[in-house]
């Protein structure tokens, strides 16, 4: 056990980004690494988190009356080359089944790195009229991408789990009012259960999703100022049905092209929190999200352990209704030693519980993200729980909220720009020129991360001094 003691802290601090997210990942327990490069293992207790993560938007989404569905993992290259914008923009990074066994097949097969080849010849088949609309169906599956550039486990790597949204509607007015409704229950869902402030805007050309017509989406920062994006929803238009021939008989007796939308979110998601929240002494989830919300730790001598005990398992049965509890009652580790590695864990709340405590019929409740320690009274303890739980997510997300302000910038020159960008997301007019976004992007590295919807366009473009179209973040990027 000394041993343990040794190695079970971080070694590396929350300031050296690159060192200690991995080892974050690894010592808390949240996943490891495989024998495939780029393609991690997600551990019992990281895979609890995204379980939540599923039930809670599998839920929003069948409000909006999308139902789950299954498509195969391998695509027909034929399916894949279909449309034209999207295979360019996944070819570098498709895995491919060229043989079985000894016996080389006729066609290439790719691994799944998105669905909508393989769905929509089936769409094709099954909508041939007005009424067989809107069809609306997602998937919970695995995705793989074979190109990346530095790993992060989580943030990036070449295989990951999400969800996929596939929808098809008769009118375009329908299928935008969805992209809308989709993007807005991501950033509610990241803001409220994820605890992150975040960005909630349109993608450029340049950087939307092959194939959309436009993309949106919710991007978030990362403890050293670079941004992800998180979730997205995609308009993609009638581009992929006119390439799979995807037409129905209005009711007006026209063949019309259906219009059709796609979105997402990924275990990215998990790794942009855990960066966010946790700290040098391990993890720290948002109480909705954590697989367990309140540890009880007892603390007694031999002479004592009966009544602690029997006091603990009472205040664990009579809370156990609300929330996800945890009693440890290990033996073979010091009150100490459990202290140290439920804040690992990143566990919300603490409850210490000792013969002191009985006597004076209250409790410790000590607060992961601060370390605070309060004395509740038992009778009161359940009504304390609730208030605790709201004020430390809410804590986590001012947090963040702060931190995304303080590294935002305004730029009104190119100049300005190169001086804020380390470390920051800048905001600057753009005449919405593709050689001004790319001028940016070779001489700084960064790139845009979206037009926000609530900042109105007013001056020139701080790049070529023209009349500014939009308003743009950018900024470097994992």
């Amino acid at each position: 056990m000394e041993e343990r003691k040794k190695t079970q802290g971080l070694i590396y601090k929350k300031n050296d980004f690159e060192n200690w997210y991995p080892e974050l990942i690894l010592k808390t327990e949240i996943a490891d690494y495989s024998a495939v490069s780029g393609c991690l293992v997600i551990r019992p207790y990281g895979y609890a988190i995204w379980e939540k993560v599923v039930k809670v938007i599998d839920e929003n989404l069948k409000k909006m009356g999308i139902k789950n569905a299954y498509f195969p993992l391998l695509i027909p290259e034929s399916f894949l080359k279909k449309e034209e914008e999207h295979v360019k923009g996944f070819s570098p990074e498709v895995a491919w089944v060229t043989e079985t066994g000894d016996t080389k097949l006729n066609e290439r097969l790719a691994v799944r790195p998105t669905s909508e080849t393989i769905i929509y010849p089936s769409y094709s088949k099954w909508i041939k009229s007005y009424t067989d609309l809107p069809i609306k169906l997602n998937l919970w599956n695995n995705v793989l991408r074979w190109e990346f550039k530095h790993p992060k486990p989580f943030l990036r790597g070449r295989e990951f789990l999400w969800n996929e949204g596939h929808t098809a509607f008769a009118t375009k007015e329908e299928a935008e009012k969805e992209v809308k409704e989709v993007l807005d229950m991501y950033y509610d869902f990241v803001e409220d259960y994820m605890a992150l402030a975040s960005q909630k805007s349109k993608k450029t050309d340049s950087e939307k999703f092959a194939g959309a017509v436009y993309t949106t989406s919710v991007e978030c920062m990362l403890p050293d100022g670079k941004m992800a994006q998180g979730p997205d929803a995609h308009f993609d238009g009638q581009n992929f049905a006119r390439a799979f021939d995807i037409k129905f008989i209005d009711k007006d007796g026209e063949i019309k092209y259906v219009w059709q939308n796609t979105f997402a979110i990924s275990t990215r998601m998990l790794g942009l929190m855990f960066a966010m929240h946790s700290d040098d002494k391990g993890l720290v989830i948002p109480p909705k999200l954590a697989p367990t919300q309140i540890v009880i730790v007892p603390i007694y001598t031999d002479k004592e352990k009966k009544k602690v005990l029997a006091e603990a398992k009472k205040i664990s049965k009579s809370i156990s209704k609300n929330y996800s509890i945890e009693l440890d009652n290990r033996e073979n580790y010091t009150p100490g030693w459990k202290f140290h590695e439920w804040e690992m864990k990143g566990v919300p709340l603490r409850i210490e519980i000792g013969p002191r405590d009985i006597k004076n019929k209250s409790v410790v409740v000590a607060r992961r993200d601060t370390g605070e320690k309060i004395n509740v009274k038992i009778k009161e303890l359940s009504k304390i729980l609730e208030k605790e739980i709201y004020n430390l997510n809410k804590r986590l997300y001012e947090k963040s909220k702060n931190f995304l302000d303080y590294h935002t910038k305004i730029a009104n020159s190119f100049e300005e720009l190169k001086r804020n960008i380390d470390g920051n997301r800048v905001l600057i007019n753009w005449c919405g020129n593709a050689e001004c976004e790319t001028k940016i992007k070779e001489e700084t590295g960064a790139k845009s991360t979206g037009i926000p919807f609530d900042v109105e366009t007013k001056g020139n473009c701080a790049i070529c001094g023209k009349k500014a179209k939009h308003t743009v973040y950018f900024a470097k990027t994992i």
